[in-house]
């Protein structure tokens, strides 16, 4: 009588089963990290200071690459110590970055860029002035701007010319505006001059950090460029009854470039 051999493989212990499955999710999550690290990170827009070009409940994607590689620019806020940035780029006028609020650099803000380092830049009755060169403006009718609180307010919209050709989309809610009028100031190195598209609801680089602005923006506190929306969502719609809130996607702006 014969007997059949079979071959077996031993089973693999518990422990080195659940080491395995450890190694595979934190290579997963290492990845995830470098990705948002050097290609790019979503971010959230809760306010309206970039209206009409960024709308309340906007999801961004900011490209890391374009300006090159700092403490900023990573997913989590880490104290490092001060170093050049890595593939540093400066950005070109109009560009809509994210960067880290001087005031505070757990909070990511986003702005346009209008002014370069030695560019200088004033306000003269609500029109933006570079190296004495006005901003064309072209009356384009009449918008509505959202507040924090989901309320709307009749906003005048323009499109804006900047001096080298880039044209978007501005909103103006009133005449004679407190930032309407500014000193000239010269763009010093290593320094943006920001400015939000919602001209008069922006705390930007015409407001000092010391009152709650951006002040001039160093380049070093830059994330990323803005380059797409890839969702958006009407707040204002948390009002309604729980069973309307899908009707609050605005699919149109899915995946939409940011210009």
């Amino acid at each position: 009588m014969s007997v059949e051999k079979l071959s077996t493989t031993p089973a693999k212990s518990t422990g080195s089963h659940w080491l395995g499955q450890a190694v595979q999710l934190l290579a997963i999550v290492l990845i995830v990290f470098l990705a948002k690290g050097a290609i790019a990170e979503p971010f959230y827009v809760p306010s309206g200071s970039m209206e009409p070009t960024l709308m309340i409940g906007d999801a961004l994607l900011a490209s890391k690459f374009p300006y090159g590689y700092g403490t900023a620019s990573l997913p989590m806020q880490i104290n490092l110590p001060e170093t050049k940035r890595l593939f540093e780029g400066t950005p070109k006028r109009g560009d809509v970055v994210v960067f880290r609020w001087p005031g505070d650099n757990s909070q990511a803000w986003v702005k346009r860029v209008v002014g370069l380092p030695g560019d200088r830049i004033q306000m003269r009755q609500g029109q933006l002035f570079i190296n004495d060169r006005a901003a064309a403006l072209k009356p384009d009718g009449i918008g509505e701007a959202e507040d924090d609180n989901g309320s709307l307010e009749p906003a005048y919209r323009y499109t804006e010319t900047l001096p080298d050709g880039v044209k978007h989309a501005i909103f103006k809610l009133r005449d004679n505006g407190r930032l309407d009028n500014t000193s000239e100031v010269t763009v010093p190195d290593g320094h943006l001059f920001v400015l939000g598209d919602n001209r008069d609801n922006s705390a930007d680089s015409r407001v000092p950090v010391r009152e709650g602005g951006v002040g001039l923006l160093p380049i070093d506190n830059l994330v990323g460029r803005a380059d797409a929306v890839i969702g958006s969502w009407d707040l204002g719609i948390r009002k309604q009854p729980v069973y309307t809130w899908l009707s609050g996607f605005r699919l149109a702006r899915f995946f939409s470039a940011v210009h």
